[in-house]
Formats: structure tokens, C-alpha cells, sequence
């Protein structure tokens, strides 16, 4: 599986947010019902995603309203962005600070 948003690997078991969808004829006879199709997302970006504004068109606007619910609903999953960001954040290199401030001489604001 990957999220569907940034492309990341998610392995069988590991923390995502699995968005189910499947069509059904209604008031038709005789009933006819597609297969589930399931989206992935992994933790940071299912936060990301409901953090930020809605997105257009019908159906991502009803994923959209779900994940939110999920976000919302439960602090599990923004730990677990949370947790995933450290790690990333482990990764990069420590430096001394002095970088940031010539990178911040450099472009103070102005006005």
C-alpha cells in the first residue's frame, strides 16, 4: 500500500487512515453493488489533510469531512504524525545554529 498523497510505503499494520469506497444502485431492482476500493493515508498526511482547507468536488469533499472526523475524534493519530515527524527530524543533521542565523542576516524582513 502507499498514501495516496505523498507516495510513502505503508506496510500491513503499520499506523495509516484507510478511506473505503463502493457504489450501490438504490431503488433499482435488481440491486447491483461494485467492489471496495480502499485509499490510503499515511498519519502526517491524514493530519495535513484535515488541518487544511476542503478540497473541490463532491466525493473528496465526503473523504475529506471523514478524515476530519477521525482527526478530531482521537488524539492517537496526530500522535502518531507527531511520532513519524520526530523520526524524520532524527535524521537530519545537528548543527551548531550558526547556519540559521547567516541564513537569517541575510534575509531580514524589512519594513
Amino acid at each position: 500500500m502507499f498514501c495516496l498523497r505523498c507516495s510513502r510505503e505503508i506496510e500491513a499494520g503499520h499506523k495509516s487512515v484507510a478511506v473505503y469506497m463502493f457504489s450501490q444502485t438504490v431503488g433499482v431492482k435488481p440491486r447491483q453493488k461494485s467492489a471496495a476500493q480502499r485509499i490510503c493515508f499515511c498519519p502526517q498526511c491524514a493530519v495535513s489533510l484535515a488541518m487544511g482547507l476542503p478540497p473541490e468536488g463532491a466525493l473528496n469533499m465526503a473523504a475529506w469531512e471523514m478524515i476530519r472526523d477521525l482527526v478530531s475524534a482521537e488524539p492517537s493519530l496526530n500522535e502518531a504524525a507527531w511520532e513519524s515527524l520526530r523520526g524524520v527530524v532524527g535524521l537530519l543533521a545537528a548543527g551548531d545554529g550558526e547556519a540559521m542565523r547567516e541564513s537569517e542576516a541575510k534575509y531580514r524582513r524589512v519594513g
